[in-house]
């Protein structure tokens, strides 16, 4: 397995344009801009996985951050923001070597902690993450309403 750290350098299209195409499918909301960001963000980097034959398996996009992060203790925290690996590569050991090499990344940006979310509705993922040594520290429920101008007043 092959981690590779995506730019938008000329030397490295052909993985930062693998790492956009499998980053779309996965997060099917984001814009192109909003993934680019990512790669020329200080702040946040990509990563795309490689088998020993060159095929892409999957991605990892981190970030540092510095916002509040529950149960944290220091900020920045390193967070990993997504974590993908294609459904025929899974339960081989490629996600827990993400999270070690996540581990290794934060630590090189001067963090103490790694931290990630998972959706409510992806138990999977929850079990994975506890079985490479997170812990849940909290569970949220966000509500969102449209501001109207009619309502204003009201109540």
């Amino acid at each position: 397995m092959n981690i590779i750290k995506v730019t938008q350098d000329v030397s490295n299209q052909e993985d930062f344009n693998d790492w956009l195409d499998l980053a779309r499918q996965v997060w099917t909301d984001c814009s192109i801009a909003d993934l680019t960001g990512i790669i020329q963000s200080s702040r946040q980097a990509g990563f795309l996985i490689r088998n020993e034959n060159r095929q892409v398996i999957g991605l990892m996009n981190l970030s540092l951050r510095y916002d509040y992060v529950p149960d944290a203790t220091q900020s920045p925290v390193g967070y990993v923001e997504g974590l993908y690996v294609k459904a025929e590569y899974r339960k081989q050991g490629v996600g827990a070597a993400l999270i070690q090499y996540a581990e290794q990344w934060a630590y090189e940006q001067g963090c103490i902690e790694l931290a990630l979310d998972a959706l409510l509705e992806n138990p999977a993922s929850h079990e994975f993450y506890a079985k490479v040594g997170f812990r849940e520290v909290e569970r949220v429920v966000f509500f969102i309403k449209p501001v109207v101008a009619g309502d204003r007043g009201k109540g």
